[in-house]
C-alpha cells in the first residue's frame, strides 16, 4: 500500500479521535464485559469464532477469536483481543464456552484458583470443546490484578490466531480517600486505568490456516462434526518460520488505535488504545503480553513505576505495599506475562510555567503576585509564572503536526495553518507511547503504524470519557 492512502486513513482516524475527545461525557474506565452478577457469583457466555480483522493498511487477516454474547456485555461477534472480562475479587466465575471453530479449542485461566470444568473432553492442558460443543469452566477470582486467558489447545498456533484476552479482577476495598486501587494497598491507588493487550501477527500463518479450513469445508470433512475424534481436523503451520508482519494494541494497528471503542468499521476489533489523563492524575497501565515476541513499550514524558507482575503486587510482605516496585521509561512486555504500572505527568520541574501564567516573582501583593491556581497545584513554586527559557520561532518557521495546538502552553491555542492540528481540539499535550523495536511501528513496511499510540495530557476541565475513547 502506498504512503498516501495510509496517511489518508491516519487523518480519518485522527479526526475521529479528536471528535471523540471533544464529546467526552463520563468517567474513564476500562471497557469490557461484566457478565451477569448474582450475589458473589458472576457468569459469562463466551464462544470462539472465526473472521477477518482489518489492519490499518487495508489488509484483511483471517483470525480466530473469543467473543461474548450481548447478554454478557459483549458484541455478539468474535473479537481480537478477546472480551475483557471484568470481575471482583472473591467472586465465583462461571464461563459457559461454546466452540464455533472448525477445530477443537479451550480456555486456560492462569493465576485463578479452584478451576473445574465440565463438558467436552480432557485435553493436555485444559478441557476442550469440539466444533459445536460447550464446556463450562468455573474458578474463584481470589486475587485482584491483571490476567490473561488463552487457548490451552495447540496454544502456540491458537494464540497466534487470536485466541487470547484479558481478565481484570478488581479488589473490593478502596483507598483511604475512597478512590480506586489495583490491589489491596494504597500504594496501588490510581485515578484512571487503561489496557494494552500487546500482540504480534504473522499474516502468512493466518493465510495458511485459512486455506486449510476452506479445503476441509470444501471436502465435507467429517471432523467438522461435534462428535468427531479429538485427533481430527487439526490444522497446522510451520511455526519455526514464523515472522510477524503486524503488531497490535488491543487487536488494532496504529492509527486505528485512535478510533472510538466499538467503531463500526472495525467490528472484530472493538477496543481502542488512547490513554488520557489530567496533570497529576495516576494512570494505571495494565499490560498483557499476548503475542510470541517480547515488546519494549516506551512511554515518553515520564518514567512509570511497575507495581505488579502476573497479578501479584511487587511487595516484600503481605502488608508492605509495592515496596519492590521499579521505575523505568520502557516496559518490557514479555509473552504470557502481565504488568501493572503507574504513569503520571505533572509538568513539575520543567523550569517554566506550562500554563503560560504571567506574574511578577518579586510581587508580594496585587494581581501580579505569583500564586498557585487550581490548575497549577502540581507545578513547583519556582516554575509559576516563569517563561519558556528559549525564544520561540515564528509561525512561519514551524513544521505543523496533527497534534500541535499552535501554542506551547497546556489548554491554549495559537496560529495554525488551515487543516493542521485536527487531532488536538482541547489544547492537550500528546506524548508518544510505542514499541522501541523500530520494525514494530509500521504497517506493511510503511511508517507510522503498528504498536504506536499517544498518552494525552488533557487540560483541567476537559471531561474524559470511558475507555479514553
Amino acid at each position: 500500500m502506498s504512503p498516501k492512502p495510509i496517511l489518508q486513513c491516519a487523518q480519518r482516524w485522527l479526526i475521529a479521535a479528536a471528535t471523540a475527545m471533544a464529546t467526552a461525557q463520563v468517567p474513564a474506565a476500562i471497557v469490557g464485559a461484566a457478565g451477569t452478577a448474582n450475589g458473589a457469583a458472576r457468569s459469562f457466555d463466551l464462544f470462539a469464532g472465526e473472521g477477518y480483522i482489518s489492519m490499518a493498511d487495508g489488509v484483511q487477516v483471517y483470525s480466530w477469536g473469543y467473543g461474548a454474547t450481548t447478554a454478557s456485555g459483549g458484541t455478539g461477534l468474535m473479537q481480537i483481543s478477546g472480551p475483557t472480562l471484568l470481575v471482583n475479587a472473591g467472586e465465583t466465575v462461571t464461563i459457559n464456552f461454546t466452540n464455533n471453530l472448525p477445530t477443537r479449542t479451550s480456555i486456560l485461566f492462569p493465576g485463578q484458583s479452584g478451576l473445574s470444568a465440565s463438558g467436552g473432553a480432557a485435553g493436555v492442558l485444559a478441557q476442550e470443546a469440539g466444533p459445536g460443543e460447550t464446556v463450562t469452566y468455573t474458578f474463584t477470582a481470589t486475587q485482584p490484578g491483571t490476567y490473561l486467558y488463552q487457548s490451552g489447545t495447540q496454544p502456540a498456533l491458537q494464540t497466534e490466531m487470536g485466541l487470547v484476552g484479558a481478565l481484570i479482577v478488581y479488589p473490593t476495598s478502596t483507598s483511604a480517600s475512597g478512590g480506586r486501587r489495583a490491589y489491596n494497598h494504597d500504594g496501588a491507588a490510581y485515578d484512571r486505568e487503561t489496557l494494552f493487550v500487546v500482540g504480534d501477527i504473522d499474516s502468512d500463518i493466518h493465510a495458511a490456516i485459512d486455506e486449510q479450513v476452506k479445503a476441509a469445508r470444501a471436502s465435507g470433512a467429517a471432523c467438522l462434526s461435534a462428535t468427531a475424534a479429538a485427533d481430527q481436523c487439526v490444522f497446522s503451520a510451520d511455526l519455526s518460520k514464523r515472522f510477524p508482519k503486524y503488531w497490535t494494541l488491543n487487536g488494532r494497528t496504529s492509527p486505528d488505535v485512535f478510533a472510538k471503542n466499538y467503531v463500526g468499521e472495525l467490528p472484530h476489533q472493538p477496543y481502542n488504545t488512547l490513554p488520557r489523563l489530567h496533570p497529576g492524575e495516576r494512570m494505571l497501565l495494565r499490560m498483557i503480553g499476548a503475542g510470541t515476541d517480547l515488546h519494549p513499550m516506551h512511554h515518553h514524558g515520564n518514567n512509570s513505576w511497575a507495581i505488579a507482575r502476573d497479578g501479584r503486587m511487587l511487595a516484600s510482605t503481605s502488608t508492605s505495599g509495592p515496596d519492590l516496585a521499579f521505575s523505568d521509561y520502557t516496559i518490557q512486555v514479555v509473552p504470557g506475562q502481565t504488568y501493572d504500572a503507574i504513569w503520571t505527568w505533572t509538568g513539575a520541574g520543567l523550569g517554566w510555567d506550562v500554563y503560560g501564567k504571567v506574574c511578577d516573582p518579586n510581587a508580594t501583593s496585587g494581581p501580579n503576585v505569583c500564586t498557585h491556581t487550581a490548575q497549577q497545584r502540581h507545578q513547583l513554586p519556582t516554575d509559576i509564572g516563569k517563561p519558556i527559557p528559549v525564544k520561540l520561532p515564528s509561525e512561519f518557521e514551524l513544521a505543523y503536526g496533527e497534534f500541535y495546538s499552535g501554542s506551547p502552553y497546556l489548554g491554549s491555542f495559537g496560529i495554525r495553518p488551515v487543516g493542521s492540528g485536527a487531532a488536538n481540539t482541547t489544547g492537550a499535550y500528546f506524548h508518544m507511547f510505542h514499541s522501541h523495536n523500530e520494525r514494530e511501528v509500521v504497517n506493511g513496511g510503511i511508517f507510522p503504524g503498528g504498536m504506536m499510540t499517544m498518552m494525552v495530557i488533557e487540560p483541567h476541565g476537559v471531561v474524559i470519557d470511558a475507555g479514553q475513547p
